[in-house]
Parts: C-alpha cells; structure tokens; sequence
C-alpha cells in the first residue's frame, strides 16, 4: 500500500530530524541539525516558533517538567522551554571537534540511549552510548558509523537499532530492568533502491516505520518476516525521520533534508528539507520521556 504526504510546514531544512510530538503543549519539534535550529509547531494554532542553538542539534526528546532534552554537537543539555536556560548534562567522551551527536530516545527506564557519529563519517567511528537517571554513561555498542534509529517493542524485550551503514535494522534481547542488550538478528534489511534506513518510530502492531535516506519515502516493515508491507511517498529524495503526532497519535510527521543537494537537484525537488505529515491507520507506540 503506498500513500502520499502532505506539506506541514515549508521550514527548508538543510538536515532536518528528531520530530518529536508534545502531548501537554500539542505541539511537535523538529530540528535542523546544520543550521542549529530547533522548531516547534503549535498543532491547533498553526504557528511556528525557532529557537537556535550554540551547537548543531540532533536529538530532541522530553525531560521532567518543562525540560526537554537535547543532543548537541558538544553532549547531552536540558533545555528550559520557558526560561530557556540551556544546562549540560554530560560531555561523553567524543572528540566534538570531529564528532556530533545524532539520533537517540529514553527507554522505560528513563535511559537516554543515544549515538554518536563523525562530521564526515567513516566507517567505525561512531559509538552507541546509554546515560542512567543518574548520569552514569556507558558505551554500549562500539565502532558504529551512521548511528541512528532506535525504538523498543511494546514488551520491552527487544531494542530495535540502525547503523545507517549497514543498511539494516538489528534487533538485540533488551533487559528492562538493567539496561543489558545482547545481540539477536538482522530483523530487516533494506534494499539498495531505497538507500538508507535512518529514524524509526513504532505501531501499536509493533511494525516499524523507516524513514529511507535516497529512498523517497517511508516503509512501514513487519519485523517478524523482514517484509515491507507499507510506503508513504515523499516527493523528496532524503528522508531522514519520523515520529507518531497528534491528538490521536495516528499522524506520522516526517523531517527531510536539502544536504549536499546543488541547484539541479534542488529545481528538481523544491521541497527538499520540508517537513510532511501522514494520516495512518495506526497508533504510534508510547514515547517514553526521562529526568536527566
């Protein structure tokens, strides 16, 4: 089954990621991680408001209160939606003059499991890392390269995790209480006519949407057969995120990206770094928030 998306908002994103929906402000945020950007949508007002960063900004989640979490070029911040104080939490132990950070999400636990990646990424440079309640941080997967999605079944037994460059989606025996991954399988492999896998969100049937760098589009996949059963067409070749938004949590928002596209390419995909949305029909699991 292939659908088509829809303009949310013509925000032009050089690379845009990390949507993320705000059930007490409905609202969702986005961000542009080259230009330091971090926006967020008023879902009945129809309003934009942009915040910019010190830092190139991947990773937007919700913290305690009125704190949402970032993940900047330089570690992991708390950021103040109303004061705007920006607080870091922990540098990692990256070398930022090289490295940035990239995608990431709290587990039940409220765990921040969240990658790491070069600015110009080569192979094996990356790092998976997991920060505790109490700011313990561990290095959890190692040599990563593009590392990216990552969601959890509804059981919370598995953790589902993508290193872009692998063009797969590992899935790894996840302890709930410890925090302790062991390795499965391969649960889906991408096939090269649709790029890339990058950011990941899951249903309530506990398939995943994959949103497909150089794939035009997002595929919703079982993960018990590996098969793609679902596609929402993007008019737009680099697909980068995606997330469940809305009231009824059943509209999927989608980050694009206009990077390292020239003139031709942009004449010829002018809505490159738009941000699109998608009626399913299908309830986004629970987004699990956390208290670093």
């Amino acid at each position: 089954m292939i659908t088509n998306a829809t303009v949310l908002s013509p925000s032009a994103c050089i690379l845009g990621e990390s949507p993320l929906w705000h059930a007490a402000r409905r609202s969702c945020f986005w961000a542009d991680i080259e230009e330091r950007k971090m926006f967020e949508y008023r879902w009945a007002e129809k309003t934009i408001r942009t915040w910019h960063l010190p830092e190139r900004i991947s990773l937007i989640r919700q913290g305690k209160n009125n704190e949402l979490v970032l993940g900047l070029q330089g570690g992991i911040y708390t950021f103040n939606l109303y004061s705007e104080n920006l607080t870091q939490v922990t540098a990692l132990s990256e070398n930022w003059q090289t490295h940035r950070c990239n995608d990431g999400a709290f587990d039940s636990m409220g765990r921040l499991w969240i990658g790491t990646m070069q600015l110009n990424p080569s192979e094996g440079f990356g790092s998976l890392y997991c920060i505790s309640s109490s700011n313990t941080v561990e290095k959890k997967i190692a040599q990563v390269t593009i590392s990216n999605g990552i969601t959890w079944s509804a059981d919370n037994t598995r953790m589902y995790y993508i290193d872009s460059a692998t063009k797969q989606v590992d899935v790894y025996f996840f302890n709930e209480a410890t925090g302790e991954i062991t390795f499965e399988k391969t649960a889906i492999k991408i096939p090269a006519e649709l790029g890339l896998p990058d950011g990941m969100a899951m249903d309530e049937k506990g398939c995943l949407w994959i949103a497909l760098w150089g794939g035009y589009g997002v595929g919703r996949w079982d993960v018990n057969t590996g098969e793609m059963i679902g596609f929402v067409k993007i008019p737009v070749p680099f697909v980068t995120s995606c997330a469940f938004v809305g009231n009824n949590f059943d509209e999927l928002l989608i980050t694009t990206a206009s990077q390292g596209m020239d003139d031709a390419e942009l004449k010829k995909y002018p809505q490159s770094g738009y941000v699109f949305t998608v009626q399913t029909n299908v309830k986004g699991l629970p987004v699990y928030r956390g208290s670093l």
